[in-house]
């Protein structure tokens, strides 16, 4: 898999195998990030939150784009040295930090600083997207105006517009994978 676009463009991230990992593919990127430009986000202002981050590609293409900064969630302890692997490979260490911990703890505490994007891409038949959403609302890790991106199965019921004071700018289905984008009302 590699980096679509920006300092980093065309280099390699190393990707993890097994049951419930499912790198967002490069259409799917593209497809994310093309939507979340035409919303006007500037990467140079972008502080990300990437969780159940797997290999860690929707941050670490985020970065390669000029967000400042990147939290990668990740509890697989093989999937975080795959995260610091492709951090240090992308000469991008210093501008991220990765959490090997469950991501539902790690949310369920105040950030330092809130986020303009956060992705949440749990792995499917899990349930965890809710429960993570929730923990991100009320900690306040999603800043005012900021994006909150989910890739989800297709077939998942999602309503998160009217009870966590988001509203839906997008929604788009690649296969069997759904990308819903919501901006935070201010």
């Amino acid at each position: 898999m590699r980096i679509i676009a920006g300092a980093c463009r065309g280099r390699t991230l190393h990707t993890v195998t097994g049951p419930g990992y499912r790198p967002a593919m490069g259409r799917v990127r593209e497809s994310l990030f093309s939507m979340l430009e035409a919303r006007g986000v500037v990467w140079g202002a972008v502080r990300v939150l990437d969780v159940f981050a797997g290999s860690g590609s929707l941050g670490f293409e985020a970065l390669s784009r000029g967000a400042r900064f990147a939290d990668f969630i990740e509890k697989d302890h093989k999937a975080a040295e795959c995260l610091r692997k492709n951090a240090a490979n992308l000469g991008l260490a210093d501008r991220c930090a990765i959490h090997e911990e469950d991501a539902l703890r790690v949310t369920a505490r105040r950030p330092a600083e809130p986020c303009q994007l956060i992705c949440i891409d749990p792995p499917y038949g899990a349930d965890l997207f809710k429960p993570a959403l929730k923990n991100i609302i009320r900690q306040g890790w999603l800043a005012d105006d900021g994006f909150l991106v989910a890739e989800v199965e297709k077939g998942l019921p999602l309503r998160a517009d009217a009870q966590y004071n988001l509203r839906l700018e997008a929604e788009r289905l690649y296969g069997n994978t759904r990308i819903l984008v919501w901006v935070k009302n201010v």
